[in-house]
């Protein structure tokens, strides 16, 4: 069976698009669409990867409307959560120890939720 090979975008809807670009781009370093030949897409490194749709009644995203969450991996949270903290971004750090990782939350300027997780060295992350 041919299977896909990873996540090719993440598309949504945006009051401001542009801004909510640029705030992508300044607070979490992912660069926007190229619109030409000279610009560089966001290249990810490869590593794990969830999938998990949630019981539509799940609270775990947020406001009740909210029907997506991204989930970013991080190498270090605890300086990526101090370089957003010292931009004045709200983050909230889960302490509870996982098997496999620690995690933080924040929302961009729109109010989407963005889940950061710095996986354990257990988990294979190539």
């Amino acid at each position: 069976m041919e299977t896909v090979t990873g996540i090719g975008g993440v598309f949504f809807r945006a009051k401001n698009p542009d801004a909510l670009s640029r705030w992508y781009t300044d607070h979490l370093g992912i660069s926007p669409i190229p619109t030409d030949d000279d610009m560089q897409p966001w290249l990810p490194e490869g590593g794990p990867t969830a999938f998990a749709p949630f019981p539509n009644d799940t609270d775990y995203f947020g406001r009740a409307e909210q029907m997506w969450m991204i989930n970013f991996r991080v190498r270090d949270l605890a300086k990526m959560v101090g370089q957003l903290r010292a931009a004045k971004i709200d983050v909230t750090t889960d302490e509870t120890p996982y098997p496999h990782g620690r995690f933080a939350r924040l929302y961009d300027p729109e109010g989407n939720p963005i889940e950061l997780w710095e996986p354990n060295r257990s988990v294979d992350t190539r």
